[in-house]
């Protein structure tokens, strides 16, 4: 099917769709019914339905009666009746399913007032409604900018030129009533043809223009809706959804259709459970409904003096409670007869694809103990005595203070390196002689340190 915007008298896909003339977006296909009677012929002596669909601009769909018997098929260009002259629009659906569209969307067939089909459009025609849809965007500009200056409180959503460019439409939004007499009177001076305006609902505007949900894809009332039903904040509280505008809201303003698509999976579960404010009278004391579960048919309840505890019961306990509290008796209390729950493990998370860190492809800074490290582990020469100092686990000769030395080592030449630590440590007993001499309670100060003790007997 060729796009509705550039299609050429043959049907096929015009110069310039990026689409191929199949697309589904972008006012080329919205709305298609699918003709699955086009391959099955009617039964000798019947007639074919002489009603036939035609879809405009934006996928708005009227119906026309063929009284000249044409024989159509699916995107071909006709020229229809209009008011005043005529319109040009494609055919999307022929045969018995147009008689059912029609009865789903309210129209009767046998009415007299159903507009006709003049013919199939020539390319003269086709050159005028061409020629006439390539001046919306810029009349579309210029409208707004004259509201604007007279100060309404509307927004012009969409211009829609008649095929023969005799009339335009001026479809609006505007919240309370306006009064725009003035500027259609500047509409008609400025633009030299005559003017409609039509006043959509903000549902209606978003399906004309179009655009992607918060579910990633296209919206519905653009694609495939067509009945815009009433949606209520009921909806979400029977699905227990957070009652937040900002997630419950579509690109409309208005609540979402999709809201409705599950409402009745969710009624018909609701229909078993008792009431969400029932209240449990046990002998600790009456219980609330906190929290249910549509699916699992489960309920949380807690007492009015704790609601920090909350007890899981099936529905079909929590009914045997309130059978019993109808007979004036109390049960025990909810321990009873809640279920028993336990607590899953956690499970640990395994990444197949290694991507789990967000910075897996930043370069790794170099940190300075690493350079702090290496300037350490670098080789040094034998003159410098200090490094092998500094590394007192790599020396295995290296002078401990607190062991006993050794027979081998003893002699009367003292070790510049034993030295240091045996004075440090005589003075730090001459300190805790004098200690003792002040009536601290320590050890004998006759006791005398070990290494110094060897030296006196070596003498």
């Amino acid at each position: 099917m060729a796009c509705q915007s550039c299609s050429t008298s043959d049907g096929g896909a015009p110069k310039g769709c990026k689409n191929n003339g199949t697309c589904g977006t972008d006012s080329c296909n919205k709305l298609t019914v699918f003709d699955w009677l086009a391959n099955m012929s009617l039964p000798n002596g019947e007639t074919a339905f002489d009603c036939i669909e035609v879809r405009f601009k934006n996928g708005r769909k009227e119906f026309f009666r063929n009284t000249e018997k044409l024989t159509l098929s699916i995107s071909d260009i006709v020229a229809t009746e209009a008011s005043p002259g005529h319109d040009v629009g494609i055919v999307t659906l022929t045969g018995e399913l147009v008689k059912i569209q029609m009865k789903k969307k309210g129209v009767n067939h046998s009415s007299k007032d159903i507009p006709k089909i003049y013919r199939k459009a020539s390319q003269k025609d086709i050159d005028i409604w061409s020629d006439a849809r390539d001046k919306e965007a810029a009349m579309q500009v210029k409208a707004r900018e004259l509201a604007i200056i007279h100060k309404l409180e509307m927004k012009i959503s969409d211009v829609e030129f008649q095929g023969d460019g005799s009339k335009v439409i001026f479809y609006y939004t505007a919240s309370d009533r306006v009064d725009f007499r003035l500027l259609i009177k500047d509409y008609s001076r400025v633009f030299n043809t005559r003017i409609e305006m039509k006043q959509v609902g903000l549902r209606q505007e978003a399906a004309r223009l179009g655009g992607i949900g918060s579910c990633g894809r296209e919206l519905c009332c653009s694609t495939w809706l067509t009945d815009f039903r009433s949606v209520n904040t009921s909806a979400a509280r029977y699905q227990q959804l957070s009652l937040n505008p900002q997630k419950l809201a579509g690109q409309c303003g208005k609540l979402k259709c999709c809201l409705n698509y599950e409402l009745d999976t969710y009624l018909d579960a609701l229909k078993g459970f008792p009431d969400f404010e029932t209240k449990l009278k046990t002998e600790k004391g009456d219980a609330i409904c906190q929290k249910q579960d549509i699916f699992k048919g489960l309920m949380w309840f807690a007492y009015t003096d704790n609601f920090a505890n909350w007890h899981v019961l099936n529905i079909e306990q929590v009914k045997e409670i309130m059978a019993e509290n109808k007979q004036n008796k109390k049960v025990s209390s909810l321990e009873d007869f809640a279920i028993e729950t336990i607590a899953e493990p956690e499970k640990d998370f395994n990444n197949a694809m290694g991507q789990e860190s967000l910075t897996r492809f930043d370069q790794p800074k170099k940190s300075k103990n690493k350079n702090r490290n290496k300037n350490k582990n670098k080789v040094s020469s034998p003159l410098e005595p200090q490094s092998n100092r500094a590394k007192p686990n790599q020396n295995s000769n290296e002078v401990k203070v607190n062991k006993i030395e050794s027979s081998e080592t003893k002699s009367n030449v003292p070790n510049p390196l034993e030295a240091k630590p045996n004075m440090t440590q005589s003075t730090q007993n001459q300190k805790r002689e004098q200690g003792k001499g002040q009536g601290q309670n320590q050890k004998p100060a006759d006791k005398k340190p070990i290494i110094i003790k060897k030296n006196e007997n070596k003498e």
